[in-house]
């Protein structure tokens, strides 16, 4: 005969977990489960962030190319503009002096979105003479 006992049970190995154990574990999971949301939301801010910075390199850049490819160098002092690039307006500026030795010019460009203010910045310097195409050497004279 089987006896019974304080601590002996027939249904011993069926015994589940406490309220308190399931509320411990549920507040433990439930702050787990917060933080990914927190940082998947920081991660996304983050991305769109960089996206917008990328595109305002890209507006300091194609300045930085149209002024390098003009023949003439830029005017001095200060310019600025909009251009659309990426499916945002950007306001972009332009600083340009002479350098000490006044053979380039020192361009500082920055651009800014209208919205969110994603900045970049870019400095490049040019000759401060006109840049023409070198003519081809004539040939010599017989």
């Amino acid at each position: 005969m089987m006896r019974l006992g304080k601590y002996t049970d027939a249904n011993a190995g069926e015994r589940g977990f406490t309220l308190i154990e399931m509320l411990v574990a549920l507040s433990v999971f439930s702050l787990a489960a917060l933080s990914l949301i927190r940082l998947q939301a920081y991660t996304t801010h983050n991305a769109a962030e960089l996206e917008m910075r990328v595109v305002a390199q890209s507006v300091v850049r194609n300045r930085a190319v149209e002024i390098l490819t003009d023949p003439r160098p830029p005017a001095l002092g200060q310019e600025s503009g909009t251009v659309e690039n990426g499916g945002w307006q950007w306001q972009w500026a332009q600083q340009a002096k002479l350098t000490e030795d006044q053979r380039f010019i020192q361009v500082d460009i920055s651009a800014r979105e209208q919205g969110s203010g994603a900045p970049a910045s870019l400095t490049i310097l040019r000759p401060s003479a006109l840049v023409l195409d070198e003519q081809p050497d004539a040939p010599p004279e017989t």
